[in-house]
């Protein structure tokens, strides 16, 4: 038996956006599969059982969060390889190790002890997992990532401070430089107004709709 997983079948697609807090993944989601009439994979915010107390003390909930986040996104990446047709994710599971768990621990908020723990169980669990055909990444400065998380006014997220963003920003950039798991793309969110603008969403859905069939046209 090979240890490596088998691809994903001919012609399903499969695209996962990325990018920091507010900078619009949930949204750019739903644009993605309302046009191609894919299905949708969110992260789970709402119904999530430790976000709030994580924001109200990280040192306490960091681990527990960071392993929330892993179980559900390793559940819902099971149920993309098993789904025949295209989907479409908010955020990577890759995501979860690359950026918040390092930013954790690099802070002193959460202990070398469960990060390593939390590294292991994250490589083992990507080991059986299929990248995505094309990794969506939404890179936006912090004023607007403040401007989109006040917007939406989530009560939990009015704590987030200034500097945890930036640093989630530095390793953003940092993994997205060195992501080659397969195909990716930067869309720049200051530049760029899918949400509120027909014709920026349509820019959108044309780079991501060329880069991908383009790229896969023989399938």
């Amino acid at each position: 038996m090979s240890d490596t997983p088998d691809a994903l079948p001919r012609g399903k697609k499969y695209i996962a956006v990325a990018g920091n807090i507010g900078s619009g993944k949930s949204s750019l989601t739903r644009v993605i599969s309302d046009y191609f009439k894919w299905k949708a994979f969110y992260e789970r915010v709402d119904d999530n059982p430790y976000l709030s107390d994580f924001y109200d003390d990280m040192r306490r909930w960091s681990f527990n969060l960071q392993v929330f986040f892993l179980s559900s996104r390793f559940e819902h990446q099971q149920k993309i390889e098993d789904t025949p047709y295209s989907v479409v994710q908010d955020r990577s599971i890759y995501e979860d190790a690359e950026i918040f768990a390092k930013n954790l621990y690099e802070m002193g908020l959460m202990t070398e002890r469960d990060y390593n723990n939390y590294q292991d169980l994250f490589t083992i669990m990507t080991s059986y997992l299929q990248p995505p055909n094309l990794l969506v990444y939404l890179k936006a400065s912090v004023p607007t990532l403040v401007n989109h998380i006040q917007t939406r006014g989530r009560a939990y997220e009015s704590t987030i401070r200034i500097e945890y963003l930036q640093r989630l920003g530095q390793h953003y950039e940092d993994w997205i430089a060195r992501y080659d798991l397969g195909p990716k793309m930067i869309i720049d969110v200051d530049e760029l107004d899918f949400v509120n603008e027909e014709q920026d969403r349509r820019e959108v859905i044309g780079r991501i709709e060329s880069r991908l069939f383009g790229l896969f046209s023989d399938e």
